[in-house]
């Protein structure tokens, strides 16, 4: 009852707005590097971790769809790729990037076309935490298939359609404002579908749901409630899809 009371208190005090993914992320840019215990952020790290290892990224161009802060990219510099070209919506986070690596190649996006891009430019498209703030899925997808290579890979981790269409929301606190930023939901068969039109075939999938193990999560931000109204529901998803391969 206490743990309810003071999240109506904070909703009064700091009242929800939604803005779109532009707004919102140049806002939350500064301090988005800097959120100890993020549940989404540690689940989606190790999802993208896991599909990441079951390719070979040496020596590969490797394109960032909505990379943000660069916040996988010391995990992909690891593995010595020849390039990661960054791309993203807000100028605030790949302000944020350029300040970690000054050399990087960055785009801000404009559409979901990339025609400045040339066919069959990357090896290997990731996109973690993106898909669902894009609205016209479809025609990403299809640019996205134009600039992969003939034997590419696509990995993509994101917030679960199923959460998003139950109330599940992406917050941060700004000053004295708790910001959504908009999402659309793009279930996970049809993303598949979109792909497989397009050569690509399921090497992985992952999904993981709210349960005991993070509990401990929504107790340290007094989020009860938000635990059991998403218990036992899947939160996060990740696939990896390639093309051009033999699927074993």
């Amino acid at each position: 009852m206490i743990t309810a009371v003071r999240r109506i208190i904070e909703q009064r005090i700091f009242p929800l707005q939604e803005k779109d993914s532009v707004e919102a992320y140049d806002l939350w840019a500064e301090s988005y590097d800097t959120q100890p215990g993020n549940l989404m952020m540690d689940m989606d790290s190790a999802i993208f971790s896991q599909l990441l290892s079951e390719i070979n990224i040496a020596g590969k161009q490797i394109a960032d769809m909505g990379c943000g802060t660069g916040r996988h990219w010391p995990l992909l510099f690891r593995q010595k790729p020849a390039d990661i070209s960054g791309f993203d919506v807000s100028p605030g986070m790949l302000k944020q990037l350029q300040l970690k690596y000054p050399s990087a190649h960055v785009y801000q996006i404009k559409d979901n076309l990339f025609a400045d891009i040339p066919d069959r430019s990357y090896d290997v498209i990731v996109s973690t935490l993106t898909v669902a703030h894009i609205e016209d899925i479809d025609e990403a997808l299809h640019a996205w298939c134009r600039v992969l290579k003939t034997k590419g890979d696509i990995i993509i981790t994101d917030f679960h359609p199923n959460a998003l269409a139950f109330g599940g929301k992406r917050t941060f606190k700004h000053h004295n404002t708790s910001i959504a930023v908009k999402n659309f939901v793009h279930y996970i068969s049809n993303v598949e579908d979109t792909l497989s039109r397009h050569g690509l075939t399921v090497v992985n999938k992952i999904e993981r749901e709210v349960n005991e193990s993070v509990k401990h999560y929504y107790e340290a931000k007094n989020a009860l409630p938000v635990y059991e109204k998403f218990k036992d529901s899947r939160i996060i998803y990740g696939i990896h899809l390639r093309r051009g391969y033999d699927i074993e």
